[in-house]
């Protein structure tokens, strides 16, 4: 099994929220990655460490975010290799991160049919939720708003042709 510290696998556990997935992506094996997560996740330093991670990011709504960034920036590898695999195992599903997914469909022809959920409409709730990206759009629609008005008629600021010449 390969070695982590809490702080990595809190990190991680913070972005998924998902104790079996954290531990996969860490190198654990799949058989036992469900035990090794709940052994990780009893263990005072690894909540101590989520405690902290998550009042660090408490104004951001950290389960949302954590949701929209899988949705917005998931692969979708497990599922192609689902789709074109003849017969995936029970364990090739379960292992799966099908998180990105909003439908499966098995066709009449017997072709499927997947559906993701819209990467375009997490991004813009990503933006949304983010105070600083609000903040940093306020003050860029402000500069355009100087420069849209400062675009207007300008002839009063201009001088005579006997006087220097001055950039406007």
């Amino acid at each position: 099994m390969k070695h982590f510290t809490a702080k990595i696998f809190a990190q991680l556990f913070v972005r998924l929220r998902n104790g079996s997935e954290t531990a996969v992506k860490l190198g654990v094996p799949p058989e036992k990655a469900k035990e090794a997560s709940a052994r990780l996740l009893s263990s005072e330093r690894v909540k101590k460490e989520i405690r902290k991670l998550d009042k660090e990011d408490q104004q951001t709504l950290a389960y949302v975010k954590t949701g929209l960034s899988r949705l917005a920036f998931g692969q979708v590898n497990d599922v192609a290799a689902l789709v074109f695999s003849e017969q995936p195992t029970p364990e090739q599903i379960a292992q799966a991160d099908l998180f990105n997914v909003s439908e499966i469909k098995k066709i009449k022809g017997g072709g499927v049919e997947v559906k993701f959920f819209d990467r375009q409409k997490a991004l813009e709730k990503l933006f949304e939720l983010d105070p600083e990206l609000r903040e940093q759009s306020k003050a860029d629609q402000f500069i355009q708003s100087l420069r849209e008005s400062s675009q207007g008629d300008i002839s009063h600021l201009l001088k005579d042709d006997d006087e220097e010449d001055c950039d406007v």
